[in-house]
């Protein structure tokens, strides 16, 4: 399978850090956000990743990764970018945020799991953003699961944290069924702009959905999305705390991280 890794916007939370560089290109452990989940694919035994990058695009690293362009990066969002790359979709393929990073064990297990649609989410999510967030609430989004392991609400706002059972982390599957249900959810929220609705109720227009909005589209449509459940194991950098604490996480050896290596 191939990873496809959307990486077009600024992060401008981390200026000025972003101001020359994608976000994914940050330093953090002593290797850039994209570094670490290029060892991470390789040790999965998967190809090369595609990165489709925007902002500051001249700083990925061609020679290890694909690059694709987002042209639209300034004024779109993260389904938009993912679609820049859908050539590469083939069979099935793994989405990546590019402000993310986690353990081999994370890809291996998703990949792995026979869902056409594998959604990855930490279990232990709450302390991790107790420690981000002085509001973990004001940030945290919803994430249910019902029978069978399908997720029945996830990106919604939540009003009790206690509802929440999990946290989406910039990770998912698409195999086989799951992509000719992805590309049949995208066309569905584009009929719903073209008739004068926000795609899905998401109250965001096509160009702007997150994946969020998408995934819970294509549970509204009846499609299985099934949740892939961690405990820990990955880290996300969004702002300068994040940063911060990604760094103490990795150095107590919460990436299990190896030598750098070569897919």
């Amino acid at each position: 399978m191939r990873v496809i890794i959307v990486a077009a916007g600024q992060g401008t939370r981390l200026r000025p850090l972003t101001d020359d560089r994608p976000k994914c290109m940050v330093e953090v452990g002593g290797r850039t956000l994209l570094d670490w989940q290029i060892d991470a694919i390789c040790a999965a035994g998967l190809r090369p990743p595609v990165v489709v990058g925007g902002h500051r695009a001249d700083q990925l690293p061609s020679d290890r990764v694909r690059v694709l362009m987002n042209p639209d990066h300034a004024t779109t969002n993260m389904v938009h970018t993912l679609f820049c790359a859908e050539e590469e979709f083939g069979e099935g393929f793994v989405l990546a945020y590019g402000d993310i990073a986690y353990a081999p064990a994370v890809l291996r297990q998703l990949v792995s799991d026979p869902a056409p649609v594998g959604v990855v989410v930490d279990r232990e999510w709450r302390r991790y953003w107790e420690r981000r967030f002085d509001d973990p609430l004001g940030d945290a989004e919803s994430l249910r699961v019902g029978a069978g392991g399908l997720v029945d609400s996830i990106g919604q706002r939540e009003a009790n944290i206690e509802r929440i059972e999990a946290q989406y982390i910039g990770l998912v599957a698409f195999k086989g069924e799951g992509v000719v249900a992805l590309r049949r959810g995208f066309a569905q929220a584009a009929d719903d702009e073209r008739a004068g609705r926000t795609p899905f109720n998401c109250g965001r227009s096509l160009a702007k959905m997150y994946m969020t909005d998408l995934l819970q589209g294509l549970v509204s449509l009846g499609v299985p999305v099934t949740a892939v459940p961690i405990h820990g194991g990955w880290i996300e950098v969004d702002s300068h705390r994040d940063l911060a604490i990604a760094s103490e996480l990795i150095a107590g050896g919460r990436l299990n991280s190896s030598s750098t290596s070569a897919c």
